[in-house]
């Protein structure tokens, strides 16, 4: 186990944060406040500012992270205010123990083998742009071309791993660990901070929204386990009533917890993926939507201080709401294209809206009157929805202009769809039925300050909700949308805080995704990615709220605070929700970490714990670790190929490569995983497979052409190559000289030396 570098990279950690701990303090308010977005603040001025300056040539790599932070010291010195170092100390003990969590996890399952998720894309993109010196890097599975998908995240690793001299094998895992690690303190101290402010409990708050992000599940593992308490006859009722499928019914009934395995609350509704931030890291991706959380959770906090903010401190406000938010959700949108309309609109849309102060504030700088009369506050109701909706617009685009050169240049469109295969009612509640409990909970016993009229409304919408669900076949709609219906009165009529705005913001998108989705080249028809990316935001955003909602359901009041207590038997109510949904969230966890640890990889089995992501390939693949070194420590991004097409599996025998020389190098070869297809276009990445194919078996003048044509500077031949292309003819052209490595033979293109 590599304990130096887990010292060294926890240090880090917390040495950048505290060097953004005074710029958050002045932003937030104090040390308390700001210290859980201190590291976010750190990687949201690493990551822009990385890419802002990379996207000059040769400004990309370590001066960047060096001037950047040096940058921040500044302007935390500059806007500093006074700090103190004990009020930081919580969100740092949580990050600490999230580090070591997921240090722990990995260190029993280090590798970044293709099988089972995106590892390949994530280690192949951190090596890119570990190799280039200006963005975007060349994509190591489309050579001659820049990269075509959002790579944000992988920038502050990148950056990160630079600053730190750390080789990439370990700085894979150390990265990942510091993600999680940030998300759940961030998550921590913007829940505490609410809390705070309301009169509740911020430790209560703040543990209960780390646990629900960090640890807690889905309930398809609760409720496996109620199954296999019942009776076979109940708990094949059970299966049926959530809408499992016929083999899933059978698997269901025979389960017990010796059948545990971790992958299956993933995949519960049909078509698509219902990834929780537990599985994410169980699994091991460096993946966008993983690594987006911290930053948008800062942008949703500081919307928060914008919320709080008086109408008459128009400075701060447009500071807050034009100035820091715009930056940040538009890097947001180079991390993960699917979260920033969330971040830049959906967000900014709520908080403009149903804030205490008027948008129209922000453009006029007057504070408008609420008017008494009904007819005269409908009039105002639509101005402020139209002057938010502006507002929300206008916050887009600034986004957009701050990360310019990525929508220009390495973005990539797909088509909207409408009306997809929708979600059944069994399969809500799977996904999301703990947080809906506790929402739902929380919605009647704030309900009662609403007035009898406003009452009848969010009844009457409720219920024509549900009608039209049920007439047009959405559940969604009778289950879901009352809480962006009821959430709306409560916060207009401020019977609610700040934790039913993110309650809002989840239930549009689970709504919204019911009718639209983005369609995929190859299945036009299927909304996997859809669901897979937009429940992940769902879950950050339902993470504070369900920690902020359960401490007020069960009056867990601040000590000495003077706020409205829910009565003996509702907060007595409120502590037993608040155990259960603890329970059977939390039941995941208890079993898949231990099953994880006793699950050791081969590589762990053989070398004992370690974060050496690629030491799998000295174990599984002996033959070929030698000439996959060799590539790794060619200089820049010479073009190699390798056999294509290529997808999740590194099987030889089979003809299944996995672009693997080029994906555990950053190398780019000719044409490597089917994901170009969704990428560029079907027609383009088929024809790089037949060029491939042509340069490994063809005529020697098409295999000159091909040569000078993609600039190709080394030819592998591996036992892929040699099962999938058989006779082999690149060797005999006199413009070539081989290198044995292992098992492998790499053809050296000398020609134009």
């Amino acid at each position: 186990m590599e304990y130096g570098l887990v010292l060294a990279w926890g240090v880090a950690y917390l040495v950048l944060g505290a060097i953004a701990l005074p710029l958050a303090a002045r932003l937030f308010g104090s040390t308390a406040r700001g210290a859980g977005f201190a590291l976010p603040l750190v990687f949201a001025a690493l990551g822009l500012g990385g890419f802002l300056l990379g996207t000059v040539p040769g400004l990309f790599g370590v001066p960047v992270a060096v001037v950047v932070v040096a940058g921040l010291a500044a302007a935390s010195y500059y806007f500093g205010a006074e700090v103190d170092i004990r009020d930081a100390a919580a969100p740092g003990v949580v990050f600490l123990l999230g580090f070591a969590f997921v240090v722990l996890l990995r260190a029993f399952d280090p590798g970044v083998a293709p099988l089972g998720g995106e590892k390949f894309l994530d280690f192949g993109l951190l090596r890119s742009l570990l190799r280039t010196d200006t963005l975007p890097p060349e994509d190591m599975w489309f050579a001659n071309e820049p990269i075509q998908y959002y790579y944000g995240g992988h920038v502050i690793a990148a950056l990160l791993t630079e600053l730190l001299s750390t080789a990439p094998r370990y700085a894979y895992n150390l990265a990942l660990a510091g993600f999680y690690a940030t998300a759940v303190s961030t998550v921590y101290g913007f829940a505490a901070m609410v809390a705070d402010d309301a009169g509740y409990s911020p430790v209560a708050a703040g543990a209960l929204s780390a646990f629900f992000l960090g640890i807690a599940s889905n309930l398809y593992t609760a409720t496996q386990f109620v199954g296999w308490l019942l009776p076979d006859g109940l708990a094949r009722t059970l299966a049926g009533a959530l809408g499992l499928g016929s083999q899933a019914v059978s698997e269901f009934v025979a389960w017990s917890p010796a059948d545990f395995y971790y992958w299956s609350a993933s995949r519960l509704i049909d078509g698509a993926i219902t990834e929780f931030p537990l599985f994410a890291y169980l699994n091991g991706d460096l993946h966008a939507h993983m690594m987006d959380v911290p930053l948008l959770l800062l942008v949703a906090g500081l919307l928060y201080a914008y919320w709080r903010t008086p109408a008459e401190e128009l400075r701060r406000r447009r500071l807050l709401a034009l100035g820091l938010v715009p930056p940040i959700a538009g890097y947001i949108g180079v991390v993960n294209t699917w979260s920033l309309p969330t971040a830049a609109l959906g967000l900014p849309f709520l908080v403009y809206a149903l804030a205490p102060a008027a948008p129209r504030s922000l453009l006029t700088g007057a504070v408008p009157e609420q008017p008494a009369e009904t007819d005269a506050r409908l009039r105002a109701e639509g101005v402020r929805f139209g002057a938010a909706l502006l507002l929300a617009g206008v916050t887009t685009l600034l986004a957009l202009a701050w990360t310019a050169p990525f929508w220009l240049g390495s973005a990539s469109s797909r088509p909207i769809g409408f009306l997809p295969d929708r979600t059944g009612v069994g399969e809500l509640l799977l996904v999301h039925g703990g947080f809906l409990a506790a929402f739902v909970a929380y919605y009647l016993a704030r309900g009662r300050d609403l007035d009898g009229r406003l009452g009848q409304v969010a009844v009457a919408g409720a219920l024509v909700l549900a009608g039209v669900g049920l007439v047009v076949g959405a559940p969604a709609l009778a289950l879901v949308a009352p809480l962006v219906l009821g959430g709306w009165l409560l916060l207009r009529t401020e019977s609610a805080g700040y934790e039913t705005l993110l309650v809002v913001a989840g239930a549009g998108i689970v709504v919204l995704i019911e009718f639209v989705y983005i369609a995929e080249p190859q299945s036009p028809d299927s909304r996997l990615n859809t669901v897979f990316k937009l429940y992940a935001q769902v879950w950050a955003l339902w993470a504070p709220a369900a920690g902020l909602v359960l401490v007020r359901l069960a009056g867990l009041v601040r000590e000495r605070a003077s706020v409205p207590t829910p009565g003996r038997r509702t907060a007595v109510a409120g502590r037993v929700l608040l155990v259960v949904l603890v329970a059977t969230t939390g039941l995941y966890g208890a079993l898949a970490v231990p099953s994880h640890i006793d699950a050791a990889s081969p590589t762990a089995n053989e070398r004992g714990p370690t974060l050496d992501a690629t030491a799998f390939v000295e174990i599984r693949h002996a033959g070929e670790a030698p000439a996959i070194e060799y590539i790794s420590q060619l200089e820049g991004q010479p073009t190699i190929v390798t056999a294509a097409p290529a997808g999740y599996r590194w099987n030889p025998s089979d003809g299944n490569g996995a672009s693997a020389p080029a994906s555990l190098t950053g190398v780019p070869t000719v044409a490597g995983w089917y994901h170009e297809r969704q990428y560029r276009s079907p027609e383009a990445y088929e024809q790089r497979v037949t060029d491939v194919l042509e340069l490994y078996t063809g005529e020697p003048a098409t295999q000159r052409r091909l040569i000078e044509q993609y600039d190709v500077r080394y030819i592998y031949v591996g036992p892929t190559e040699r099962t999938k292309y058989g006779d082999i003819t690149v060797g005999a052209l006199d413009s070539v000289e081989p290198i044995e490595r292992g098992d492998v033979t790499i053809y050296r293109v000398t020609s134009g030396e």
